[in-house]
């Protein structure tokens, strides 16, 4: 009986049932915060975990580099990673690879975020797109080209070779801010055709260090 409540007085007892719903009434003049989706868009706080993405530096090259520690990380088994190695006649990111092969299965996907966590060049990121539900399981397996981003204004498509007198290291440390005129005649003399030559901009990496 020590720890026993106080018996309740005639009112106490009165009022008890109504004790219940104070919750509620008080709820009938706060204002509505239904949701209508789909009808409208769903509001998605900053740091909401949706799609992947494979991001780019500025010069247009990935930054994935195949190192495969997303798929280690990952608690669902959702992320299969090829990598391949670079060559002087196919640079598709800074160092010595690249993810030739990038597979996300969304059907095991938990969107944990344990994946981004463990990229060591930021190359894998979360966006805010989470409308990825399809009709037949096959079109939940994303593929490389449908995860890696696509190229930003000023961007050289790649492969084509780094910044010349950059390692890969300065790449990581954010130096890289755009493609080089050596870039550009690279890609333009091995593919032409290429659509990116017509929007790349082209970076003057001296004239950059002295500003």
């Amino acid at each position: 009986m020590l720890y026993e409540h106080d018996p309740m007085g005639p009112i106490a007892r009165f009022f008890a049932p109504l004790a219940g719903y104070g919750v509620t009434i008080t709820q009938f003049f706060q204002p509505t915060a239904t949701e209508c989706y789909p009808f409208e868009p769903a509001v998605l706080q900053p740091r909401f975990h949706g799609r992947h993405q494979l991001n780019r530096y500025a010069d247009g090259l990935e930054k994935c580099i195949g190192c495969e520690l997303c798929a280690w990380a990952c608690p669902a088994d959702a992320i299969f990673v090829e990598a391949a190695s670079n060559t002087p006649e196919a640079q598709y990111s800074p160092g010595e690879r690249f993810g030739a092969v990038y597979q996300i299965n969304y059907l095991r996907c938990i969107f944990c975020g344990f994946c981004i966590e463990a990229c060591p060049t930021r190359a894998l990121t979360m966006g805010h797109d989470f409308e990825i539900a399809k009709f037949d399981r096959e079109s939940e397996i994303f593929e490389k080209d449908e995860i890696l981003v696509p190229l930003s204004e000023g961007m050289l498509q790649p492969p084509h070779p780094m910044v010349e007198g950059l390692s890969d290291g300065d790449y990581y440390r954010g130096a890289v801010v755009g493609a080089t005129q050596a870039q550009v005649d690279w890609v333009r003399e091995h593919r032409p055709e290429d659509e990116s030559l017509a929007t790349v901009t082209v970076v003057d990496y001296l004239q950059e260090a002295l500003k």
